[in-house]
C-alpha cells in the first residue's frame, strides 16, 4: 500500500539521505522490462536525488550513460556537486548496486519559476486520435511487461501496425498518449520515465527483436507539465551498425512542449539483421564478403 496521497511512481522513486551527498532507496520491479528496471525510471530516481543535493526543484537537462544493467532492489546514489550557478547548477550521480556502478548521470538543474527570456516553438503537438480509439501498447507486445501495468500507453492507430512481424516500408515513428495507470498527473521527475517508456519505433520495421539496451539517454525538460495525459512522438531516423538513435517529444494537456529526448541504444537479433540487408544499396556485397 502507498502512503495516503502518494502515487505508485512517487512511492517507488523515493530515497533517504544517508549523509555526505549519498542517497539510498530501492528500485522497484514494477517498472521493469523483463528483469531490468526501465532506464527512464532509473533516471527519474537519480533526478530526485540530484534535485535534493542541489536544493533545486527542476531538472533542465539529464544525461545517463548506462554502464551495466540495473536490478530490482537496494540502490545507492552518490552525488557530487560540480557547479552552483545563479540560474543553472550542475551535479553528477553514480548509481551503485552491489558495489558496482551501474549508471553515471550528469544533471543541470534550475527553478523554472525564476526563468526569464524568450520562448519559441516551431513545431506543433502530434495529431493523435482520441484515447478510446487508440491501441493499448500492452496488447502489442509478444510477452507481458511489468511497466505496462503502471503506465497508460495508447498508440495512435496509424502507428500501431506491423509491431509483430515488421514491414520494410513502415514508418519508423510512433505517436501515443502517455500517463500513469493510477491516474496520477505527470511531474518533472516522471518525464524521463515517459521518454523511455515505449519500445523503439524501429520495431514497426523489423518486428520485436528482444531487449534493446540503452547506451545513453538525454532528456531536456522545458517546463512543468500541466495535469492530464501527455502526447508523445518518437522517431528513429538513423541506425548504424546496430546502434539506434531515437528522438522524442513530450507535450502536455495544454499543448506545451515539456520535454525533448534523445537516446542511443543497441539493437540486435535476426530481424534487425534482415532489415540491414534490405537497407543496403543496390549492388552492395553481402555481410562477410571480401
Amino acid at each position: 500500500m502507498n502512503p495516503a496521497g502518494s502515487s505508485q511512481f512517487e512511492h517507488d522513486s523515493r530515497f533517504v539521505h544517508a549523509g555526505k551527498g549519498v542517497y539510498e532507496g530501492e528500485l522497484s520491479a514494477a517498472w521493469a522490462i523483463g528483469a531490468v528496471p526501465n532506464g527512464g525510471y532509473v533516471m527519474a530516481v537519480a533526478c530526485r536525488a540530484l534535485a535534493a543535493a542541489l536544493d533545486l526543484p527542476h531538472p533542465a537537462s539529464m544525461t545517463g550513460h548506462y554502464l551495466a544493467p540495473t536490478e530490482a532492489g537496494p540502490v545507492r546514489i552518490e552525488t557530487q556537486i560540480i557547479r552552483r550557478g545563479r540560474r543553472i547548477s550542475v551535479a553528477t550521480a553514480r548509481l551503485v548496486q552491489g558495489d558496482q556502478e551501474r549508471v553515471r548521470f550528469t544533471g543541470a538543474f534550475t527553478d523554472f519559476a525564476l526563468s526569464t527570456g524568450i520562448d519559441l516553438t516551431t513545431v506543433s503537438p502530434p495529431e493523435i486520435s482520441e484515447v478510446a480509439a487508440c491501441v493499448p501498447m500492452a496488447g502489442l507486445t509478444p510477452y507481458p511487461v511489468a511497466i505496462h501495468d503502471r503506465i497508460l500507453a495508447r498508440l495512435d492507430p496509424a502507428t500501431a501496425s506491423h509491431w509483430h512481424s515488421g514491414d520494410p516500408a513502415a514508418d519508423t515513428q510512433l505517436r501515443a498518449w502517455l500517463g500513469f495507470a493510477d491516474g496520477a498527473d505527470p511531474d518533472v521527475f516522471s518525464l524521463p520515465l515517459f521518454a523511455d517508456a515505449l519500445p523503439p519505433p524501429l520495431f514497426r520495421r523489423v518486428g520485436f527483436s528482444g531487449w534493446v539496451p540503452t547506451v545513453e539517454l538525454t532528456v531536456h525538460v522545458h517546463r512543468v507539465p500541466a495535469p492530464g495525459l501527455l502526447r508523445a512522438r518518437f522517431v528513429t531516423r538513423h541506425v548504424t551498425g546496430g546502434l539506434l538513435h531515437e528522438d522524442g517529444e513530450l507535450w502536455d494537456s495544454a499543448g506545451q512542449l515539456v520535454a525533448l529526448s534523445r537516446q542511443l541504444a543497441i539493437i540486435n537479433g535476426a530481424a534487425a539483421a534482415r532489415e540491414s540487408e534490405r537497407s543496403k544499396p543496390v549492388g552492395a556485397p553481402p555481410e562477410g564478403a571480401a
